[in-house]
Formats: structure tokens, C-alpha cells, sequence
């Protein structure tokens, strides 16, 4: 299995949200605003994992005063940074192969640049993009403005990439974001609106957030979300333990990048987490000559001041010891 690869890579899990805390606020912390790369252009020009790519945002939703929030009306600074380490080869993920050509990833919080779909989608099975309604016609706009032609080898590669609503706060997780109902699912499949791979599944191999938690109200609902999403193959196998797709996939990994901003925010949301799930950080030796990070905490790949973490949720990894 993949996941015990990852988890041996990654050591000892974190077992203190309060010493977690202190270490990590306890470094030479760069000075930074809010953290968007530029709130005030309505186009970005990014290159991201060797990619080109057009990103549309919208400058007035950011600074208007929409209920239920605006900040995934632009693109936040750690995003460029996360999805090109994400998409990586050498990314522990894909390295462990708990992410491969037939995993399927759900974004939780993708805001309007869809950017880390648009470079990991490529290299799984099916990555779904969620966040509230409002960012749709922009997230749609920024798929069809950086769509990759199908390769030469591969003509007939499906689109691997999609967008569903999702808030956290008022919708409720069901395994319809992995694929439909078995009735509907080989309909959607031909039609290649889903993977076949990943609807036998039911369910996800990872599941990643960026940046999404600014204050403590939002804790809760994430990491209810985090929880549920990872919850969809323990309950696929239960509810049918005929299928062996679903059988003979680990638990989901949820992975979360983050800014660092306010220590009892990052404290708060960091021991909702271990609650439900184990948590690891990301050791030095994982990481490139001369970006390591002193503690092995802070990934170099997302500069000093950004921080990533790994769960899986507790008593999903029976070789665990707890």
C-alpha cells in the first residue's frame, strides 16, 4: 500500500497543537500583507510547474461586500507555490504513489484561479475543484483559457479536471462528488464527465486545501469537510464490501498549505484537526539542498512563513500505534 511509504517518509506524527504552535511562531517570520500576489489586476500572467498560464480574477468582488466572503475572488501568494510543489514528481505523494495516473483528488476552497487543478489534473485520474457557487463562471474561465491539448500519444485522454459547489458551511459531502450514482454511472463515464477508475472507487485519494482558514469560524467547517471527504471509501467499503477498487485503496490524505498568521487561529485549527485525524510534517530530508527549513516544519518549496501539513484520519492506518 501507499500510504505506509508516505507515512515512513514523513516519521514521527505531531502530537502537541500547542508546542506545534509555539516552534513554528517561533521563527524569523517574514513580514508580509495579507498575502495575495496582486489583488488589484484583473489578469495574471503565471508560470507554474513549467506551465503558462492566463489567470482571470476579479478585483471588485475581492472588495466588495458579498455575504459569505470574497477572498477566493483573487489569487493568494502561497497558491503558485503550493500547486507547482504539488505537482512535482518529487513530491512525496506521487514518489509513495498515494497520487498516481489513476488517483482522483477533491479541492476543497479553489477559489476562482482553479490553478492547482490546472497543474496537478493533468498528472491523475480526476481532480474536482470545489468552493462556493459564486467563483464558477470565473473558475470556469480559467479552465477553458489554459486547457492543455491532448497529447500526441494520448489522443483520447478525458478531461481530467471539473468543478462542483461545495460550501463548507451549509452543503453536506455525499459521494456524488466522486461520481454518480451506479444507475447513472457508466452513461457519465462514456461521456467522460467521470473517470471509470475513480466512480468503481466512490471516493478519494487525496484531499488538499490551500490557504482556506483566516479566522476561527472557519475552522469547524473545514475541518468537518477534511473529515468527511475522507470518510467517503471508509463508508463506500462498508456499505458495499464487494468492491474491491474500493477495497484495495488506502485511506485518503488530506494536505493542507497554509499562510502563517495569527498563532491561536493556527493553534485552534491545528488541535480541531488531531481530533479526528494523525498529523505529520514534512522532514528536511524530503526537501532540496538549500531550501530546508532549520525544524523540518516550514516546506522550503513554499518559502519561510508558509507552513503544510499531512493527515490521515485516526484509526484509518492499523499500523499505526497508538
Amino acid at each position: 500500500m501507499a500510504v505506509p511509504v508516505l507515512l515512513g517518509l514523513l516519521g514521527d506524527h505531531v502530537v502537541s497543537a500547542e508546542e506545534e504552535t509555539f516552534d513554528l511562531f517561533a521563527q524569523d517570520l517574514p513580514s508580509r500583507d495579507l498575502g495575495f500576489v496582486d489583488p488589484k489586476a484583473p489578469v495574471l500572467e503565471l508560470t507554474v510547474a513549467g506551465r503558462d498560464l492566463t489567470i482571470h480574477q476579479s478585483p471588485g468582488l475581492l472588495s466588495s461586500d458579498r455575504a459569505g466572503g470574497t477572498t477566493g475572488a483573487v489569487v493568494w501568494a502561497i497558491t503558485p507555490l503550493f500547486a507547482a510543489w504539488l505537482a512535482s514528481p518529487s513530491n512525496p505523494l506521487f514518489t509513495s504513489r498515494v497520487l498516481s495516473p489513476s488517483a482522483a483528488v477533491l479541492e476543497l476552497g479553489c477559489g476562482i484561479s482553479a490553478l492547482v487543478g490546472l497543474v496537478v489534473g493533468p498528472r491523475v485520474a480526476q481532480y474536482v475543484l470545489t468552493d462556493q457557487p459564486y467563483v464558477a463562471r470565473l473558475v470556469g474561465q480559467n479552465m477553458a483559457a489554459n486547457r492543455q491539448r491532448p497529447r500526441q500519444h494520448h489522443p483520447s485522454r478525458r478531461p481530467t479536471l471539473r468543478f462542483a459547489p461545495l460550501d463548507w458551511e451549509a452543503d453536506e459531502v455525499t459521494p456524488a462528488l466522486a461520481g454518480p450514482d451506479d444507475d447513472d454511472a457508466a452513461a457519465a463515464v462514456a461521456r467522460g464527465s467521470f473517470d471509470a477508475a475513480a466512480v468503481a472507487r466512490g471516493s478519494f485519494d487525496a484531499v488538499v486545501a490551500c490557504d482556506c482558514v483566516y479566522n476561527d469560524a472557519l475552522v469547524e467547517p473545514l475541518v468537518a469537510a477534511c473529515r468527511d471527504v475522507c470518510s467517503l471509501r471508509r463508508r463506500r467499503r462498508r456499505d458495499d464490501g464487494r468492491r474491491a477498487a474500493s477495497a484495495a485503496a488506502g485511506p485518503c490524505v488530506c494536505v493542507v498549505a497554509q499562510q502563517l498568521r495569527d498563532p491561536e487561529v493556527f493553534e485552534l485549527w491545528l488541535a480541531c484537526f488531531m481530533r479526528s485525524f494523525r498529523v505529520w510534517r514534512v522532514p528536511d530530508a524530503l526537501l532540496p539542498e538549500g531550501l530546508r527549513a532549520g525544524s523540518g516544519f516550514v516546506s522550503p518549496a513554499l518559502l519561510p512563513g508558509y507552513f503544510l501539513h499531512f493527515f490521515v484520519l485516526a484509526g484509518a492506518v492499523p499500523w499505526e500505534k497508538h
